[in-house]
């Protein structure tokens, strides 16, 4: 029954005399003992009693009416009485009476505290059951004591402690849902809302607080803790939400709302709480001088820090604290600045706890932890909006949502700036605490109460800083803390400085951990930026700025990574390429209308399959990622879809193997089955990381024996699934593979299986690329036909349903003589090219596609698209070929002469005849080759200027250049189509001669008209490919000579930055494809002086990845260089006996060593450079004092290179052979005696060589820096075209010595030079600058090996001498020093290669060979950035500082020593015949790689 207080009303003309109410009740309620009152009676009369107490009034009752029945109600009898009615309805009367009483009680002490007793333990604890009969009696007295506070009466009480504690323990828990009734009903609001009055009067009223009821109180703040009590952040990271409530538990608002309504007090009773947990833990262990930065250890503990249970005390206060800011920050006044000292400790722990806390309260995480890490979900489609992003937090608990109520910058700023101030922490352990809290901080914009600019300026600087940090632990954090962030801060905070592209931005630097040393930091790093990208895909897509800007550049900055050269990081970049970037699953299947999808997009996927094409869905995704790609990452992504091929074979044979084992148990043959099997297996380890694993697993592959798994993995690899079909076969054999007896398998047949699988390349996609090339939709018409192409190079079985197609729109795209083709169809014939060369009979041969294909070939613009043209009609190699070749010839040369419609068109239309129909031109060779040479390449009809720029893009290239270029090229296909063996030797004479002329003249043919610098270079730079090209062939390669050689190699040093590199990687790709002799290798040691640092440092790693290849199959071939560099750099023409021009010598030779030599072969490269002392210069024998001073400053460099690494040095055994023609032998005995004691090098030499070593460890230590601030080259100094003849230096022979040990890495500081007057646009000065620019810094070595023309090339008798000691007893030396070595046999394909990280390496992938056109890099010549000097200066300006190339950024830095100021003497203009040679040396540099590997197709076809 509900009571109701009426309210009585007053009466104004009430009399004063008139009496007070007196109580009327006047039945006993208490009794004797032995005689009690029945319980129905008793219960009766304190009903009544109770229903005139709420009636009277304080005002009008007599007070001492009121005694006896107080009396009796305070009686034992009835306070203790075993009935809940008779205790409720005297706890009812007793509030009354205490209310009607106010201010004092009619109660004893002693009965006081028996009342509040009733009360605190009984009377209230049962308002936790609304269900009770006596509910109503409860709440009256709950709502008495909140309202007329009688409450505080409870202070009165002796030791009245251990009742408060009972009350807040009883109301909290009570509250909280512990002592919920049986009946689950919940407790109604207002009973809440006055326990939470009576608590807040009690803390506010009284006098005091007991420790024990503060302690209850603040413990109910850690009911937002999750279960299980304190977890480090790592652990929870939000992943505890679903353990945790949605809302704030009851007993928490409670105490939330206790703090709040008393902050002044709380904040008192607050401070004295941490201060009794933080002083007493913290205050003895080390507040020492307040930094931690002058203290000596790093992560020692300062002194005897606290024990254990001290520690989880204070960690217990400090998830404490964190709550305390989110739900009252008023009363942590004073308890803040006891954090901020914890700062300062000397303990390390104590610092990274307050490290901890204050980052979690700046960014309103309490003691539930960090909100869930966004979901970015690669596979997700639509893909997400920047704009459409709206937080789902359905599935977040309010615990977990950062709040902070206020700016802790503002409230606290000393301790703000305390915590800021951790950043540069001794502690590595601090620093990564301090990064994960300020990736929250920044995330959560601080709690949602925001930070100002400056300080999440200061914040996201540091993070960016701590990308970088020297220990791991902390660039692990850093990366992890950007995993905090939403897709959308990604890109409006992160980002706002710069995007992936911008150096010195966040996500840049992250993108540099792609390729961190710790395989745990890049595995974060490059799996978030490919996330990222595949995220934000469809704002890429649609062009939006912010994110385009922001997030454009990862996929490059992530294939880059493949240059690395490491099987570890290409295992993880193929596993981000095929998880993260163009995820398997997606997109995923149809969902109903209305599902969203799993980034929190609310747009919805069609639900037919007819409106949702997965496949085309997939292969816009793929393009996209393509064309965003800049020119190395394009190779290295072509490179590991080229290999695919291969690695399908590799994988189905391991299959057919596994099966022929059959578990163990062979069928035949055992032993020859078990050693297949075994070369399989160790083959395929030498792909992947970690051998010994590879072939574990492999092998348990092959016990395990499921033939299922097998039949999943044919699927998979197979041309003809679609991409279906292939997902879903991946998808069981990783189910199965799981639910295998050895799991872990998976973590090499996965590797195994992307690298072999239609995963990019797919039948289900070509016709989308195919689309797209033609249409060109949202700009991906590019990467459609670059795909496109690349498939018909690489894998043309996949056009095999789509060929006739090509073929079509080939013949309907024609030109006519009035009308041109599209672009576009250049790259269609090119794969329509590819193609025929597999399957030639496919095509069609009708007359209307054989007459288009003419078309092409007389009308098709550009010129290329003739070259593809005759391609296709020469591919069947048949009579009805022959015919159609011969009509068309006939068609060309109806017209033939420069200036005539479409002459390019014909020009490259015949040069391709002249390669592959050499019978059918023979006839008109003739006149063939009279236009070519006297009509285009002798004639010079575009004025030179001096304005003219040394080099210009493809598509600026005039129509006679273009026109030179074909010619040259007729030439050379003429050349070599010719079939007669001894006709083609005899007509190589006058090409190889006009070739050398074109080097020799820097690209000038013309003798009364200067041709334009850009003509020149282009000229140039084809006929040194031209030679590499011819040098392909063992015939050509015969004639080859020395001189020629040494000319070509000069290329390398050429004024023209795009030159120089075209050329290298042209020569690059030959070496890696093995299709030139290894004497070529010496040419990439002239790279030395390359100014553009970017380019030399991917030279300097190609050549280490060359080195390691020849080194893992046991040939010498890099080793053997060393004698050809020498002679090579004897005859160079800037060699010059002083010591300045030595010691630019010393660092082509410091170059080779660097790259090349090791502790193991270092024996043998000094035995090479020894031995050339034993010989004659078989060029120019008068001149054979070169070779010796060259080979002493070789034994020089290496001896203070081997004391430079600590080497020992063993002496090679072996004979070691030096190539003839190069060397030819002594004529006597006593001339080697001589030459063997006599030591050729000038005084002054050895201290300028321990300089250029010191000057390589400064600049090695320097790199990082300086390689993004100056790409200048090195100076060289300048010299004319002839070189002068080597002065003699007369030196007091000397005995050699024995090798020491250890001599330096690259140097980059080049002599500088002063210039010479040029003459005008061919000075004989460039000729000088051009090669001093190659000067090497770094060596490596080779033995020749190739067949019996290398045999000849060998010396096979250099004079046999006799050696005496000191007694005149003669030396028996364990090699015969007149028999030079026979040369190794040719190395193995470079299939068998691993991956090659370099220019012009990219195709020299784990399994390289793409048959690609080889013109291809002349034709698509990149785009230069702006002009580079080419690093050459006049000698006069020899007291100019050197300039700073760096080593490569994959190479450790040596530690660098004092480097001397080292000022080289300025030497003499050495007056020389300036024959017209180059133009002026001006270098430009390439903002990518030379498109060498880019090209159209195979060698043979051109």
């Amino acid at each position: 029954m509900a009571r109701r207080r009426d309210e009585v009303p007053e009466e104004e003309d009430q009399e004063m005399e008139e009496e007070l109410v007196t109580l009327q009740f006047d039945e006993p309620l208490s009794w004797r003992a032995g005689r009690p009152i029945a319980t129905g009676e008793l219960l009766r009369r304190l009903e009544k009693l109770s229903k005139e107490l709420v009636d009277l009034d304080q005002e009008t009752i007599d007070k001492e009416s009121l005694n006896h029945v107080a009396k009796e109600l305070a009686s034992p009898n009835l306070l203790s009485h075993r009935e809940a009615g008779v205790k409720a309805f005297v706890a009812a009367c007793v509030v009354d009476i205490l209310k009607l009483c106010a201010p004092e009680a009619p109660f004893t002490p002693k009965q006081l505290k028996e009342i509040f007793s009733l009360f605190v333990k009984t009377v209230l604890p049962a308002l936790w059951d609304p269900s009770n009969a006596y509910n109503a009696q409860h709440k009256y007295v709950l709502t008495s004591l909140a309202e007329v506070k009688s409450i505080l009466l409870i202070n009165d009480v002796t030791n009245s402690e251990e009742l408060l504690l009972h009350l807040f323990s009883s109301f909290f828990d009570g509250i909280s849902g512990s002592s919920k009734a049986a009946s689950g009903e919940q407790v109604a609001k207002d009973v809440e809302f006055h326990m939470t009055d009576i608590l807040v009067t009690l803390v506010e009223e009284s006098p005091s607080l007991p420790p024990a009821v503060l302690d209850v109180i603040m413990a109910q703040f850690l009911r937002a803790a999750p279960p299980g009590g304190h977890r480090e952040k790592a652990e929870a990271n939000g992943k505890q939400t679903t353990l945790l409530p949605k809302d704030e538990p009851e007993a928490y608002v409670m105490a939330k709302t206790v703090c709040n309504s008393c902050p002044e007090k709380m904040a008192r009773y607050v401070g004295q709480y941490f201060s009794e947990v933080i002083m007493d833990v913290s205050g003895n262990n080390g507040h020492a001088n307040g930094h931690k930065d002058d203290d000596d250890s790093d992560d020692e503990d300062g002194g005897a820090g606290p024990t254990d249970s001290d520690f989880k005390e204070l960690r217990k206060a400090h998830q404490l604290l964190r709550e305390l800011w989110r739900a009252a920050p008023a009363v942590l006044p004073n308890v803040i600045p006891q954090v901020d000292a914890e700062l300062s400790a000397d303990n390390i722990q104590l610092r990274l706890l307050a490290t901890e806390t204050l980052g979690d309260m700046i960014a309103g995480i309490g003691a539930a932890g960090p909100p869930p890490s966004p979901v970015l979900d690669p596979s997700a489609y639509p893909p997400l909006k920047l704009n459409d992003e709206v937080p789902d937090r359905s599935s977040t608990s309010i615990l977990t949502t950062p709040i902070s109520p206020l700016s802790f910058a503002q409230t606290h700023s000393q301790a703000f700036h305390n915590f800021v101030s951790r950043r540069n922490d001794k502690s590595p352990q601090i620093r990564a605490a301090w990064t994960t809290a300020v990736g929250y901080v920044v995330s959560t914009s601080a709690g949602g109460i925001g930070l100002s600019r400056e300080d999440e300026s200061v914040f996201i600087n540091g993070l960016r800083d701590k990308l970088n940090d020297s220990d791991e632990k902390v660039r692990l954090a850093a990366v992890k803390a950007i995993e905090t962030f939403s897709f959308r801060d990604i890109i409006t905070k992160l980002a706002a400085i710069g995007g992936v592209s911008k150096e010195g931005s966040v996500l840049f630097t992250l993108a540099d951990r792609c390729r961190d040393k710790r395989p745990s930091i890049r595995v974060e790093a490059m799996a978030l930026l490919g996330k990222l990208w595949a995220v934000g895909s469809g704002e890429l897509a649609a062009g939006q700025e912010s994110v385009t800007s922001a997030l454009s550049g990862i996929p490059s900055r992530i294939f880059n990574a493949f240059y690395a050269n490491d099987p570890e990081l290409n295992v993880l970049l193929e596993r981000v390429e095929f998880e993260c970037l163009v995820p398997l699953s997606f997109p995923p299947p149809p969902k109903a209308k209305g599902s969203k999808s799993s980034n929190g997009n609310s747009q919805s996927q069609p639900a037919s399959d007819s409106a949702y094409d997965q496949d085309r869905i997939r292969a816009e995704r793929i393009l996209l990622l393509v064309k965003g790609l800049d020119d190395n990452a394009r190779k290295a992504f072509h490179a590991l879809q080229a290999r695919q091929l291969q690695f399908s074979m590799m994988l189905e044979n391991l299959c057919r193997q596994c099966d022929a084992f059959n578990g163990g148990s062979p069928e035949g043959n055992a032993d020859v089955i078990k050693g297949n099997l075994k070369k399989t297996v160790a083959y395929l380890a030498q792909f992947l990381p970690d051998p010994t694993k590879v072939e574990a697993d492999l092998h348990n592959f092959a016990n395990w024996h499921d033939r299922r798994c097998y039949q999943l993995i044919k699927f998979a690899i197979s041309a003809e699934s679609d991409f279906k079909t292939m997902h879903r076969a991946v998808k069981e054999f990783v189910k199965r593979i799981q639910g295998s007896p050895k799991p872990h398998m998976l973590d090499t047949l996965l590797p195994l299986l992307y690298r072999s699988a239609y995963i990019m390349f797919n039948k289900s996609h070509l016709s989308t690329y195919m689309d797209f090339s033609k249409s060109d939709q949202d700009g991906l018409g590019a990467a459609a036909q670059e795909i496109t192409t690349k498939i018909s190079q690489s894998n043309p079985d996949l056009f095999k349903t789509h060929v006739r197609q090509l073929c079509k729109d080939i013949a309907e795209g024609a030109p006519v003589a009035d009308k041109t083709n599209e672009t576009t169809m250049v790259e269609t014939l090119k794969a329509c090219s590819s193609y025929s060369k597999k399957y030639p009979n496919e095509l069609p041969d009708d007359r209307k596609f054989i007459q288009a294909l003419m078309s092409y070939a007389l009308y098709g613009q550009p010129a290329k698209a003739a070259k593809y043209a005759v391609n296709i009609i020469m591919a069947r190699k048949d009579n009805k070929t022959m015919v159609s070749a011969t009509d068309l010839l006939q068609r060309l040369l109806k017209e033939w002469r420069y200036g005539s419609p479409h002459f390019l068109t014909r020009l490259a239309a015949v040069s391709q005849l002249e390669l592959l129909a050499s019978k059918v031109a023979a006839d008109a060779n003739e006149q063939i080759i009279d236009t070519a040479l006297e009509d285009v390449l002798l004639q010079v009809r575009t004025d030179a200027k001096e304005s003219d720029p040394e080099w210009v893009t493809d598509s600026e290239v005039d129509d006679e250049c273009q026109a030179k270029i074909w010619a040259l090229k007729l030439v050379v296909n003429r050349l070599r189509g010719t079939k007669d063996l001894e006709g083609a030797k005899e007509q190589a004479k006058s090409v190889f001669k006009l070739l050398r002329s074109l080097l020799r003249q820097s690209g000038e043919l013309c003798k009364t008209q200067d041709t334009p610098k850009h003509h020149k270079a282009r000229l140039r730079l084809l006929a040194g490919q031209l030679f590499l090209k011819l040098c392909t062939s063992k015939h050509f390669e015969e004639m080859f000579s020395h001189a020629d050689f040494n000319q070509l190699a000069l290329l390398t040093q050429d004024p023209s930055a795009m030159v120089r590199r075209l050329f290298v990687e042209k020569l690059q790709k030959y070496l890696v494809q093995n299709k030139l002799r290894p004497r070529f290798y010496t040419i990439m040691f002239l790279t030395a002086f390359e100014p553009d640092t970017h380019f030399k440092n991917q030279i300097e790693t190609w050549i280490r990845s060359r080195a390691r290849f020849f080194r893992d199959a046991k040939q010498n071939v890099m080793e053997s260089t060393m004698g050809r560099l020498i002679s090579l750099l004897a005859h160079h023409p800037d060699y010059g006996t002083e010591v300045d021009d030595l010691v630019d010598h010393a660092r082509y030779l410091l170059y080779y060593v660097t790259n090349v030599a090791t502790e193991a072969n270092f024996g043998m490269i000094f035995k090479y450079a020894e031995r050339v002392k034993q010989t004659r210069d078989g060029i120019t024998p008068s001149e054979s004092e070169r070779l010796y001073v060259v080979s002493d400053l070789a034994q020089t460099i290496l001896k203070k290179w081997q004391d430079k690494r600590n080497w020992i040095f063993q002496a090679y055994s072996g004979k070691v052979g030096l190539p003839i023609g190069l060397y030819t032998a002594l004529p006597s005995h006593d001339v080697a005696q001589e030459i063997a004691e006599k030591q050729f090098l000038p005084e002054g030499l050895d201290e300028q060589l321990d300089d250029l070593l010191k000057s390589v460890d400064k600049k090695k230590k320097r790199k990082g820096a300086d390689e993004r601030a100056d790409g200048q080259p090195a100076q060289k100094k300048v010299r004319t075209a002839a070189s002068k003849p080597a002065a003699r230096v007369k030196l007091a022979p000397r005995v050699a010595k024995t090798p020491s040990k250890k001599s330096a890495t690259k140097s980059t500081k080049a002599s500088s030079r002063s210039k010479k007057a040029t003459a005008p646009s061919s000075s004989p000065i460039d000729s000088a600058d051009r090669r001093r620019s190659g000067r090497s810094k770094k060596n490596s070595s080779y033995i020749e090996r190739d067949s019996s023309e290398d045999d000849e090339d060998m010396l096979e008798g250099v004079a046999e001498w006799d050696y005496y000691d000191k007694t005149g007893k003669p030396v028996e030396d364990d090699e015969d020093s007149s028999d030079l070595s026979e040369p190794d046999e040719e190395p193995e394909p470079m299939k068998e290669d691993k991956i090659e990280e370099a220019p012009g390496g990219d195709d020299e992938s784990e399994l390289s060979d793409i048959d690609e056109d080889e013109d291809e890099d002349e034709d698509e010549a990149p785009v230069p950035s702006p002009p580079k000097a080419n690093g050459r200066r006049g000698r006069s300006a020899a007291s100019s500082p050197p300039s700073k190339t760096k080593t490569l950024a994959s190479r450790p830095a040596a530690k660098a020593s004092a480097s001397k100021g080292k000022t080289p003497a300025a030497s003499k203009t050495k007056a020389k015949p300036a024959p017209k040679t180059r133009s002026a040396p001006t270098r430009s540099t390439r903002s990518r790689r030379a498109a060498a590997l880019d090209e159209d197709e195979g060698d043979d076809s051109e």
